[in-house]
């Protein structure tokens, strides 16, 4: 499963699902949590089960993202929802891996309900939304068998720790958020699941984005939220690898299958080792080729 775009979609907009649904995100996100007001949730819950009926109509994976585990709504968000169609969650407000294993087993129950092969919804996280969550990042790793990747949130943990700012005046990110960022890329290399980026919020700065999106690839987050369908293909762009990149990496990759008796390796005048194979092998996967 490619987790390089993530688009959200209100889970009550049956106009904004349909514009979303030709975008090339990999992954579209139907939500049930802020995007949708209190009265309508329930309303929302039936829309959204009908997209997912819907799913072999559409070109990307379709996730929910649900209330939080402490809501009180989470339980009929996923009576609603689990159901052929449903690739995966993206978890809101998690406080850490205790409460992945218990949203997992309510999976488990329901998926078993649906005839569906347990374990067939993957989950991906919103890491730091909370004050609690910053010091349990490292409880993701070893992860669970659903987990496949963790991003990271500004807004709920602003909210939480009293901030009334998270942005410099130049636009960068204020300390708290750069920790948060990092800690999320982290948490994420550890467990072994994809590092996805936070959302840009400023969907008419194409340019700006762009620049973000490079520099969030240089630092090793592999894919990113959008918040409106014309920030896709410029994620995608950024997140994909170029074909220099690309025959770059094979050579490594070949080089090392070659001599596989050899730690070190020298190509065009350059040596290259064991993390540079690795790093050739991940810009592979980033391609969908086999490294």
């Amino acid at each position: 499963m490619r987790l390089r775009s993530l688009l959200f979609v209100p889970g009550d907009s049956e106009k904004k699902f349909a514009k979303a649904s030709q975008t090339a995100a990999d992954v579209l996100i139907l939500d049930l949590e802020d995007s949708v007001a209190p009265a309508v949730k329930p309303e929302a819950r039936g829309i959204v089960a009908g997209w997912l009926d819907r799913a072999g109509e559409v070109g990307a994976a379709l996730f929910v993202r649900p209330n939080p585990l402490d809501s009180g709504l989470i339980d009929d968000d996923l009576a609603a929802v689990v159901r052929p169609g449903l690739a995966g969650l993206l978890v809101p407000k998690a406080n850490g891996a205790e409460d992945i294993a218990e949203i997992a087993r309510k999976l488990d129950r329901l998926e078993a309900e649906a005839g569906m092969a347990v374990g067939t919804v993957k989950i991906a996280v919103v890491s730091t939304e909370t004050p609690l969550a910053m010091f349990n990042l490292q409880s993701y790793t070893p992860p669970h068998p659903r987990l496949v990747g963790l991003t990271w949130g500004a807004e709920d943990l602003g909210a939480a720790i009293g901030a009334t700012d998270n942005k410099e005046p130049d636009g960068s990110w204020t300390f708290p958020y750069q920790v948060a960022r990092a800690q999320c890329l982290f948490a994420s290399a550890s467990a072994g699941v994809v590092p996805i980026d936070t959302l840009y919020a400023n969907f008419r700065d194409p340019e700006g984005l762009e620049v973000d999106c490079r520099k969030a690839r240089r630092d090793g987050f592999l894919g990113r939220i959008a918040i409106h369908p014309d920030q896709v293909d410029t994620i995608n762009r950024c997140f994909s690898p170029s074909e220099e990149e690309v025959a770059h990496a094979r050579r490594i990759v070949d080089a090392f299958a070659a001599n596989p008796e050899l730690g070190t390796i020298g190509i065009d005048g350059k040596m290259f080792d064991i993390p540079h194979l690795k790093a050739a092998h991940k810009t592979l996967a980033a391609a969908g080729e086999d490294g």
